[in-house]
Parts: C-alpha cells; structure tokens; sequence
C-alpha cells in the first residue's frame, strides 16, 4: 500500500515510518525539511498549514497517518483546526481511502481541556470532506522522546524531593509507545477499523503520583512526594518549565490537561487487535533502555 505519514520525524512518526516499511507498505514521509530527512521511507516536503504543498504528497496514495500538532504555540487550537481541514480536504481531493489519526483519551462528558477540546476538533476536521477517519485514542504514551514520559522522567531524576500541584491524583491509563505502533499499524488495511474511533491503553490505570513513585523505584531512587492542592496551573507549568526541558507554553497545554482522567472506557479495539499490551513498569524499562541506546527485538 503507498501510505503517507504526516509527522514522519516526531516520537510516533520516527517509529512508525519503519514499521511500515517491515509489513511491506511504500512509505512517503511527509516533513518541513524533506533534504534534513534520513529515516525510512522517502521524504516529501509539505506543510499541513499550506494546501498547496499537500497536493503532491498525497497524490497516489492509498491511506495516510496524520500526525502533526501544534502545541508549543499560543493558537495551537487555530492552527491545529486549519490544518487538520487543509488536510482532510487535500486528502479527499487525491483519492485518499483513509486517513488514521492518533488523538487523546478523556470523557466527552467532561470539562475537556484546550488541549484535549483540539485534539475532538481535529477528529472531526479531517473527515469533514468525506474521507473515512480511523481515529486511535490515547492518554500518556511511554517511550524515549515523548513530552510526556520526559516530564515524568525528568521530574524522578532530577528532584531530591518533590512538591506536586493536585493533579498528581488524577487517574490515567497509560500505554506503551510499542503498543501505540502495533495498532496503529493494525488497523491500517483492515475494514472493520474504517471510519471508526477507539479507545486504546495499556493493563495498568494509575495516578500521576502513582507512575511518579513507580518510575523512582525502578530507578532506585525513591523520593519523598508531598501534594500541595493550592499550586495552580500557571504555577505548576513554570515549575515544570523550571526542572525539565519542556518549554513553559507546553507544560500548560499538558498541565491543564492532567486534571482531566483519561482512561479507557471503550475496548472495541480488543475485538480487532487483541494483543497483550506491555504493563507500565516494562514500558518504563524500554523507554530507560531506549534512552540508552538498548531497543528490544520488534
């Protein structure tokens, strides 16, 4: 099949490209900077915010990834919005039979965070010119490079001790980025997944302060955690930006999304793709390998 992956050089798309390539598909890796490209698959120069630029990319193709986002800038929703609808329109306009996008877990009930209220929109942008969208949705992906995971590593490594705002609390579900791969590649040509949205997780559900605690012990190196309810978003955002590399406009994006639980309540995708997924503490223990240069078989 000649798929296109949009975001081919972030944490997913630099896995996914190879993946691709190992099941037998033709892959075009979509990126800014096609002549800085040397993963797998062959580079092609687009911009999501430029309709133009999408023609070629997505001509001839049968399915395309998309993963692009825009989180570290102010009108990340803007832009995450025109995007997405140049996308979907271009997509349609080639021929595209299916367009797979990975958005984030969280109850539509809820009180969704700008981050998570995007990631809906974007769901529904790129299928409004007509092609089918297969939508995975996730909570926090574990696996070296992740802004997540890095918060989570970061803070454990670089903390005596540590004082945490009140959404240590919240209940999430987190998966493996191995894991987060195999469906995503899963459900590509099969038909029971089209036009589809699921929900998809690892075995364990956990508290932030949970997975704290878990990743100190594996590194061992426990550490006092004392919870301070009054520490706000902005304040928890700056002290993120202050004791990790991620960027204060990033961690408010993620921060105010961490008061929002995010965990499965949808295992549809069980009846397509029933794999066990890997539990945390070894998603935590590749991601560690990984950092240093350790990658398990695939």
């Amino acid at each position: 099949m000649e798929v296109l992956v949009a975001g081919a050089t972030g944490f997913i798309g630099r896995r996914l490209c190879p993946q691709l390539h190992r099941d037998g598909h033709n892959v075009r890796a979509m990126t800014r900077h096609p002549d800085r490209y040397h993963g797998v698959g062959t580079p092609v120069g687009a911009d999501a915010a430029d309709p133009d630029s999408l023609v070629a990319p997505l001509r001839g193709c049968e399915a395309a990834y998309y993963l692009v986002h825009s989180l570290a800038a102010d009108d990340f929703e803007r832009r995450d919005a025109a995007a997405a609808r140049n996308f979907g329109r271009a997509a349609a306009a080639a021929g595209v039979q299916r367009i797979i996008y990975l958005g984030g877990l969280g109850d539509d009930a809820d009180h969704l965070s700008a981050h998570l209220r995007s990631r809906r929109q974007v769901e529904s942008l790129l299928g409004e010119a007509g092609v089918p969208v297969t939508t995975l949705r996730a909570g926090i992906i574990v696996g070296h490079g992740g802004i997540s995971w890095e918060i989570t590593r970061q803070l454990v490594e670089h903390l005596p001790a540590m004082i945490t705002p009140r959404w240590v609390r919240t209940r999430t579900q987190p998966i493996a980025v191995d894991d987060v791969i195999r469906y995503l590649t899963g459900v590509l040509d099969d038909p029971r997944a089209e036009g589809r949205t699921f929900e998809i997780g690892g075995p364990d559900v956990l508290a932030y302060l949970d997975m704290l605690r878990r990743v100190a012990r594996i590194q061992g190196r426990p550490i006092p955690i004392v919870p301070v309810p009054l520490l706000s978003p902005r304040l928890s955002s700056r002290w993120l930006a202050l004791v990790t590399d991620v960027d204060v406009r990033t961690g408010r994006s993620l921060v105010d999304s961490m008061v929002n639980e995010v965990v499965v309540h949808d295992t549809a995708i069980r009846d397509i793709l029933p794999f066990a997924t890997l539990g945390y503490d070894e998603a935590v223990l590749r991601a560690l390998g990984e950092r240093v240069g350790v990658r398990p078989e695939p």
